[in-house]
């Protein structure tokens, strides 16, 4: 829509008509924005996520849910809200719909994404020689995981072959001597005929140190596994954007050397 004024000037006694843009007309705005949608599509098309901001990825994806409107400041909010894409991603749909312009379409997809990867991480590993070593299992649990705002304890239960059988929950909330029992945990493995067992949980503060609740809950779990011929591979704590691994560090094979010592039969010469 365009409105004119008119201009009188007292020296000539003429005035003219000047126009000028009050606002942008709503077919100009939904040509703008297809217009962005295309480039974001191009961009995609042509290297994918690589040279894709934070804010472009959740714009892109809101745009499956809006068709004809902008959804950058929608974008740019949700990542003000909750710090990261993988945040974002993981998400409560009632909190996303907390933000102006996100509605229940737009949440659905936000957290199909999230549940699709990692559906494709859980299927990429199994059957495959995946968790040799603690980045693989950092790479195969860090996006469902460091952003949780409580301690999960999770047992990744492998094949003789460091194939992963299955995963699972033992524990929500904060670890104390009492939330985990080994028990549990060995009669999970033997249910599953695992050879081997890894361990993750994550340090909602970010700092993957561990405390000595940690190192002794470890401790005991190798022990127990050691009873019944169960290989410990290692304890991973995830933090923000990085970890711990208590294999790395050596500790794993310092109680094996404990357990034995402790209670291997003495040889009598």
């Amino acid at each position: 829509m365009v409105q004119g004024f008119k201009l009188f000037q007292i020296q000539t006694g003429t005035y003219a008509t000047i126009t000028h843009p009050i606002h942008m007309d709503k077919q100009d705005w939904q040509k703008k924005g297809q217009g962005h949608r295309l480039r974001l599509r191009d961009k995609f098309a042509e290297a994918g996520l690589e040279r894709f901001s934070d804010e472009e990825v959740v714009e892109f994806l809101l745009t499956l849910g809006t068709p004809r409107r902008d959804v950058k400041p929608q974008a740019r909010e949700a990542l003000k809200k909750f710090g990261n894409l993988s945040a974002v991603l993981s998400a409560p749909k009632e909190r996303l719909m907390d933000i102006k312009g996100i509605g229940p379409k737009n949440a659905l997809y936000l957290n199909l994404v999230h549940q699709v990867a990692r559906r494709y991480l859980k299927d990429r590993a199994k059957g495959k020689a995946f968790f040799g070593s603690s980045r693989a299992v950092f790479d195969y649990l860090f996006h469902s995981m460091r952003d949780l705002k409580r301690e999960v304890f999770k047992v990744l239960l492998l094949s003789r072959k460091n194939e992963l059988i299955s995963d699972h929950d033992v524990f929500l909330g904060s670890l104390t001597g009492s939330a985990i029992y080994p028990r549990e945990v060995i009669t999970l493995a033997l249910e599953h005929s695992a050879a081997a067992l890894v361990f993750v949980h994550n340090h909602p503060s970010g700092d993957p140190a561990p405390s000595t609740e940690d190192r002794n809950l470890t401790r005991d779990l190798v022990w127990a596994s050691q009873l019944l011929m169960i290989q410990v591979l290692d304890h991973v704590i995830i933090g923000n954007n990085t970890y711990y691994s208590f294999a790395d560090e050596g500790l794993i094979r310092t109680y094996i050397e404990d357990f034995e010592q402790r209670f291997s039969p003495s040889v009598i010469p």
